[in-house]
This record gives C-alpha cells, sequence and structure tokens, in this order.
C-alpha cells in the first residue's frame, strides 16, 4: 500500500474513532479543521457513490458474472427493482447458467416495460438456450420491431431462431452452436459458431 493511501486510511480511522469518543475535538488534534472528505493524501472523496448498475456492467464484460450480480442487487437496494436492474440480474444469471432465475427476472422486466429492447432480447436468449424456438422468436420478432430493425444483432438472432424453428420435430441439429456476446446497455447478441 502506498505512503499516501496509508497516510489517507489512518487518517479516516482517526476521524470515524473520534467521533465516537464523547466530548467534543481539543485543540491539539491533528485532524482539527479537516473533514472526511479533505484529509491529506485522499484522492477521492469519500461521499462519492459508484452506481451498482455501472459497476455491475463492467464486471459482465470483465466475466466476473457472480460479482456482477452482487453489484446489480445492491443497484436494486439504492434504485428499486426498475426495468434496467431487473433486466441486468436476469443477463447475469444467464451468464451464470440459471436459466429459471434469468427467465424470471427478465419476464419481470418485460412487466414492468413491455418494449425494453434488451430484455426482450435476453429472454429470446433465455429461450434458444431451453430450445423454445417459437416463444424465441416471438421475443426476438418484437425486439426487433420496438427497435424498428435498427440493430443488428437482434436481427441475427431472430434468424437464427426461426432456422431453429423450421427444423423438423425441433432438431437438435445446431443448438449447440450459440454463442452469447455483451454489447453493452444490457444488449447480448446470439452468435452462431462455426
Amino acid at each position: 500500500m502506498a505512503r499516501g493511501a496509508r497516510i489517507a486510511c489512518a487518517g479516516v480511522l482517526a476521524v470515524m474513532l473520534s467521533g465516537c469518543a464523547e466530548g467534543s475535538r481539543g485543540a491539539d488534534d491533528p485532524l482539527a479543521g479537516f473533514t472526511p472528505d479533505t484529509l491529506p493524501g485522499a484522492s477521492v472523496r469519500i461521499d462519492e457513490a459508484v452506481d451498482g448498475l455501472e459497476v455491475g456492467h463492467r464486471l459482465m464484460a470483465a466475466g466476473e458474472y457472480e460479482l456482477a450480480l452482487s453489484a446489480y442487487f445492491r443497484a436494486a437496494a439504492q434504485h428499486g427493482p426498475s426495468v434496467d436492474v431487473l433486466s441486468a440480474i436476469g443477463s447475469a444469471n444467464l451468464r451464470l447458467g440459471r436459466l429459471g432465475q434469468a427467465e424470471q427476472m427478465l419476464r419481470r422486466a418485460i412487466e414492468r416495460d413491455p418494449e425494453f429492447v434488451p430484455a426482450l432480447n435476453n429472454l429470446g436468449v433465455v429461450l434458444v438456450e431451453r430450445r423454445q424456438w417459437g416463444q424465441a422468436r416471438h421475443y426476438f420478432q418484437t425486439a426487433f420491431a420496438v427497435d424498428s430493425g435498427r440493430s443488428p444483432e437482434i436481427r441475427d438472432n431472430l434468424r437464427l431462431a426461426l432456422a431453429n424453428l423450421r427444423e423438423s420435430g425441433y432438431s437438435e441439429q445446431n443448438n449447440d452452436n450459440f454463442a452469447l456476446v455483451r454489447r453493452g446497455e444490457g444488449r447480448f447478441l446470439l452468435l452462431a459458431t462455426p
């Protein structure tokens, strides 16, 4: 730990402990006049908080899905169960292979906002993983329509779902050739691999 960081930590600890003591600071207190966010050596204001949703997105991009899920739960505690938070929790569960939990959260997100494209697309991905091609097609079509066809990723997802739906008897041919790729803002791309 760098010397400046140790000084800042020691200063923060001293301020916190002095707040617990009875009475006020004396004139000989070396920290008199400093507030926790202006301690010497402190480079970040203590009152700054990082949004759990943003932290979760960064952790998802880094492949730390369990940590991302924890960050998304913190975001839910901060912001409530918004459509963004529910969709993010569903996406993290999907990456962890928890399809039931992912489906439940994504459906809740869609209940809150039936036109939230990332949740529609990601629910389609969950249904592809469960080999429920007809339902997957429905959610991809809805996402494609709401998005006005602007997203080539959603169009590709829809094409893949339709191709598998046409397979006679829902053949398992090509079912394991899908890869999920995050595209930002809670959007995921379902790619077919050769």
